[in-house]
């Protein structure tokens, strides 16, 4: 401490002004570097991006400045130094003497330098001596003076007042160095939160004269504090909940997604890779999650047989990510099972999913092809909703079907649904996506048209699938997407 412990300790040495200035210029340098980079956090805010973990890091870049700001504070007061004490005869100030009021830069009133201040309470004489600094601390008029030991704790909130009184027991009883808390209520109905760092002045004979103090308004600093811990905790919570949804959204997508690896086995089909005997189709699908792996969304492919021996095929995308959009999959996909299963057509299937999308609780916007092909006849009856068309593959030639007329699925009701209809040839191979493989929609079609020769070369759909996962698999894509292929067996 900058006060003498007892009369006959020697003052201590001030430091070089050299080694001081380097080390005030090194935490300019420092805090204004954190100042810089929280400056960038709250430009991301602005750019929309103001999440909790954001609001973590510019907590932690206040803390950090304000620690900065204390630092310096605290070196410029150590380059200033202390005042020489009055002295008696020895050169040290005693107890018998009378303490002064400690002279130090004056500073300004909303300066860091006012935010700390020293006290002194002598026992012998009852003088108190308060700087001018801690006197505004405590919103007081410096030519008023202190307040004594019997009346500061009447300022100080009660929950802290065995705080305070801890410390000056300890100080004055025992005689020992104090340190610690509370919190003060001035004039004005402002709390305060001090720190107080005191120790005992010894008389000559060992008891204690007085007890000595300096204490800094901690306040900022406590309240940057509890912003990091209150942020960090939001943040975590929000990732534990996150964590939570995206495992919830993955094992409802896993559980209605079918659980297809290598070829799609229908019922009644053969060994993998074999073309299915009743649809006459070489099934294969895949799904690619989105850059991040966490934005699970509501994308979907699915292939049923069904009763009258036709084979269901389609993929389709509900917006948003999440549980919220992996439930409304379901709920559609489950829809289109269930009116496929029932014989309706895709033409009249896609307004029915239009008509239960607008009725939903959750409102959604979707995309989808539906389609329902004949082995009898190798044709494929089909219409879309707003959805990239089916590629056709033959010859080792590529191209897009014509669409029927259909919009976004939820956008409007009353839309009307027409259906088209395609008649497939042995080897044709057949390409549904929903769309998400590049940012580019158009791109990814030129893309995916231009693995023709591939995908003639390939010996079945899982390895026309794998030959899209090499092509798309590294892409760097917002969402999730997903792809099937259908080959049509001789």
């Amino acid at each position: 401490m900058p006060s003498p412990r007892s009369a006959d300790q020697p003052a201590v040495q001030p430091p070089r002004r050299g080694t001081v200035d380097a080390l005030i210029s090194q935490t300019e340098r420092l805090r204004g570097r954190v100042d810089a980079v929280r400056r960038d956090t709250t430009t991301a805010g602005l750019d929309g991006r103001n999440d909790s973990q954001l609001r973590w890091q510019r907590a932690l870049c206040d803390l950090a400045v304000h620690h900065l700001d204390d630092l310096g504070q605290h070196l410029g007061q150590l380059r200033e130094g202390l005042p020489e004490p009055r002295t008696g005869d020895g050169g040290a100030r005693t107890a018998d003497a009378p303490p002064a009021e400690p002279v130090r830069p004056r500073a300004p009133r909303d300066s860091l330098l006012s935010r700390v201040g020293s006290a002194e309470w002598n026992l012998l004489t009852d003088e108190v001596v308060w700087s001018d600094e801690l006197c505004r601390i405590f919103g007081r008029d410096p030519r008023d003076g202190g307040l004594s030991l019997d009346e500061l704790p009447s300022w100080v909130l009660p929950e802290d007042q065995p705080v305070l009184t801890g410390m000056v027991t300890d100080c004055l009883v025992d005689g020992k160095p104090v340190e610690g808390e509370f919190r003060v209520v001035r004039k004005d109905g402002a709390v305060r939160t001090l720190h107080l760092a005191g120790e005992p002045v010894f008389h000559a004979d060992g008891s204690t004269a007085s007890m000595w103090a300096v204490l800094r308004d901690v306040s900022e600093l406590r309240r940057s504090q509890r912003a990091v811990h209150e942020t960090q905790d939001s943040f975590q919570r929000q990732r534990y909940a996150a964590r939570a949804e995206h495992r919830l959204a993955v094992e409802l997508q896993e559980a209605v997604l079918p659980p297809w690896r290598g070829s799609l086995r229908l019922p009644d089909s053969g060994t993998p890779g074999s073309p299915a005997r009743d649809s006459g189709l070489d099934l294969a699908a895949h799904y690619l999650p989105s850059e991040t792996s966490a934005r699970i969304g509501g994308d979907w492919y699915d292939a049923l047989e069904l009763p009258d021996g036709q084979t269901l095929l389609s993929v389709g995308d509900l917006t948003g990510h999440g549980v919220t959009a992996t439930s409304g999959m379901a709920m559609l996909l489950g829809a289109v099972r269930g009116m496929a299963v029932a014989g309706i057509d895709p033409g009249p299937l896609m307004d029915r999913l239009n008509q239960l999308l607008g009725v939903s609780s959750q409102p959604a916007l979707g995309s989808a092809v539906c389609g329902r092909y004949d082995p009898r006849t190798r044709t494929l009856l089909w219409a879309q909703a707003a959805h990239p068309a089916p590629l056709l593959f033959r010859g080792g030639t590529g191209r897009a079907l014509t669409p029927p007329g259909g919009v976004l699925l939820g956008a409007t009701t009353g839309a009307a649904y027409t259906q088209a209809e395609v008649r497939l040839e042995p080897g044709d191979l057949l390409l549904m996506h929903t769309g998400g493989l590049t940012p580019d929609a158009g791109a990814a079609t030129e893309r995916l048209l231009a693995l023709a020769p591939r995908f003639t070369a390939a010996r079945g759909a899982q390895d026309c699938v794998r030959t899209v996962v090499e092509a798309f698999g590294d892409e760097r894509r917002e969402g999730d997407a997903c792809v099937l292929i259908a080959r049509v067996g001789p």
